[in-house]
């Protein structure tokens, strides 16, 4: 069991030191050692080390919430779901706290760097219907950027191409000639301070797609730590957020048949502190 977990598990975890801790386990709780045999299809339990982690600013607001549905507006660089370094520092993990919904979990995805409305289910016996509405794009997403204003573009405008991201890359990236597998409709609504508010609504829904889309008309979205150039920034530096806004989801409710309409409370340009 020693050599597996030593080739199954990332260098940076201390497998011979968790190993003489007895904090890798079976499914029966019976602590593991370095010469067990392994076993193929043997369930391994341990518990990470996780890193004391920075308090994300900014509040999620809870928008609407019923039997079934929670819809939360949330604030810039929270992730969604736990992973990697952020797991307390999760809207999954705050708001089954905070409400009091130990099967709370999301419907759709929302990049941690991404503010704005997020759909969850209360329970696992709502997932399905909800989850199936979005597979089948019936769920209609508007959102709002902020980026430069070009006087030569003619907008509205819908900008279809194939986008694709491997898997442990930081950059999705544009594959010319390729089916089409990405398509927004990019409208200006307004400008402030010298830049547009961008209206776009996505009929699909890829990996970065929406800033690809408008880096690829020359307005790159501003505060983009990828787009057009990959900034190193601290994950605990929350000074300069995306400006890019889940602003509306409108849908017709698989579960009674009725519309739904929700919009969240923050405007362009968004602060850390939401």
């Amino acid at each position: 069991m020693g050599a597996w977990l030593r080739h199954r598990l990332p260098e940076h975890v201390d497998v011979p030191g968790m190993l003489a801790q007895g904090r890798f386990v079976d499914e029966d709780g019976r602590a593991l050692g370095e010469a067990d045999p392994y076993a193929p299809q043997r369930l391994v339990w341990f518990h990470r080390d996780l890193r004391d982690e920075p308090e994300v600013p900014g509040r999620i607001h809870v928008v609407h919430r019923d039997e079934r549905l929670v819809v939360v507006d949330k604030p810039p660089f929270l992730a969604t779901i736990p992973r990697g370094g952020h797991v307390m520092q999760s809207v999954v993990v705050r708001l089954r706290a905070e409400l009091d919904l130990p099967e709370l979990s999301p419907l759709h995805r929302l990049d941690r760097i991404t503010s704005g409305l997020l759909m969850l289910a209360t329970e696992q016996r709502w997932r399905g219907a909800y989850q199936t509405a979005f597979e089948r794009h019936a769920v209609d997403k508007t959102y709002r950027a902020l980026a430069p204003l070009r006087a030569d573009l003619e907008l509205p405008t819908v900008v279809r191409n194939h986008i694709r991201k491997e898997r442990g890359t930081w950059c999705a990236e544009v594959v010319p000639g390729a089916p089409v597998n990405a398509e927004t409709r990019v409208e200006l609504e307004h400008e402030v301070d010298g830049r547009g508010v961008y209206r776009l609504t996505p009929r699909t829904g890829r990996t970065h797609q929406l800033r690809l889309h408008l880096l690829g008309l020359g307005i790159p979205i501003v505060d983009d730590p990828l787009y057009p150039v990959v900034r190193d920034v601290a994950v605990d530096d929350f000074r300069r957020p995306l400006q890019l806004l889940a602003a509306e989801v409108a849908f017709t409710d698989p579960v009674d048949g009725q519309p739904r309409q929700f919009r969240s409370v923050r405007s362009l340009p968004l602060t850390a502190q939401g």
